[in-house]
């Protein structure tokens, strides 16, 4: 397949995810972007907002497997990856997969398990494989971990250490819908969930493509220079205690080509990085206490320093 007609195939995806996902398009390509990057999103929002749902809605849509894994503090490493299990009748050990083992994993609540359990995630979120008693195993492909943690609730959660957000591309919120939306939500599901109407418009093979394809998407040098540049102030930046690792650097890039992918161009332009840099630096930053103390968040020092680093001129074409 094509590039464009890949992309008219994304944006299926996006129409029907849409059908479920009311007024919330940009939120739901962000985190489309997040899927052809080949990288992770991490929820952060109140309960009832369609966190689940919106998990559920992309595993249809593509025809791949869905798992959600409830965290609680309870919960073991093996119960996520797997565990091997002694079988009387053939005397040996067998191996029986976690629920890592799908396309589409919802790790929700993730700051209730223990960072034990926590980074049982790692090393699937990174390397796309699986490592128990010795024995390393491939998840499935494509592979996706959206995250959800509440931000209201402290008691009895355990807050991701800086190196697992940092596995996250991007950080995104649903946030409460309108009056107009929330009486549309409620007319959509009068007679049943509108989830039951999705089929698959696409499939784990075009995804894959997708994934190939975006990273196939030109980047001139003075893009990857404004990338850079803007990485580099939240480093120096007064208020930020840690800045932005070149993982930032490369979560932005990657980001920014699905977002041109998308748009049907064959190279990124300033206003594709702009689109994606607070979803991939603001749960990057680690700002100094004061500046947590009197009120200033990671996405103001982010605008700020957006605003300081002079903005590159590129040229406009069209996926053939």
């Amino acid at each position: 397949m094509s590039a464009s007609e890949l992309a008219r195939s994304a944006h299926r995806v996006l129409d029907e995810v849409r059908k479920v996902i009311v007024g919330k398009d940009e939120t739901v390509e962000l985190a489309l972007i997040g899927f052809i990057s080949g990288g992770h999103v991490l929820i952060e929002d109140i309960p009832g907002v369609g966190k689940t749902t919106l998990a559920k809605s992309f595993a249809k849509s593509i025809g791949g497997t869905f798992s959600r894994i409830q965290f609680t503090p309870d919960i073991l490493p093996s119960d996520i990856t797997g565990v091997n299990v002694f079988d009387q009748k053939s005397g040996d050990f067998a191996f029986r997969p976690g629920p890592v083992f799908h396309n589409i994993i919802l790790a929700d609540e993730i700051n209730r398990g223990t960072p034990k359990t926590q980074a049982s995630l790692l090393e699937c979120m990174e390397e796309f494989q699986v490592t128990v008693d010795g024995q390393t195993r491939s998840v499935p492909r494509p592979f996706f971990v959206m995250a959800t943690e509440n931000p209201i609730e402290f008691q009895g959660t355990y807050p991701l250490p800086e190196a697992q957000l940092d596995r996250f591309l991007l950080k995104i919120g649903l946030g409460y819908p309108s009056k107009f939306q929330e009486i549309s939500i409620m007319d959509n599901q009068r007679l049943q969930h509108p989830l039951e109407t999705i089929g698959a418009v696409s499939s784990v093979e075009e995804v894959l493509m997708m994934q190939s394809a975006s990273k196939h998407v030109y980047l001139d040098d003075s893009i990857k220079g404004y990338i850079v540049d803007m990485v580099a102030r939240t480093r120096t930046h007064p208020a930020v205690q840690l800045g932005a690792s070149p993982r930032g650097s490369l979560g932005i890039m990657r980001a920014s080509q699905a977002k041109a992918f998308l748009a049907q161009r064959d190279f990124v332009i300033p206003d594709d990085v702009k689109l994606v840099a607070e979803g991939v630096l603001c749960h990057r930053l680690i700002l100094k206490p004061d500046e947590i103390v009197s009120g200033i968040s990671p996405a103001q020092i982010l605008s700020q320093v957006m605003s300081s680093v002079p903005v590159p001129i590129t040229r406009r074409v069209s996926l053939q």
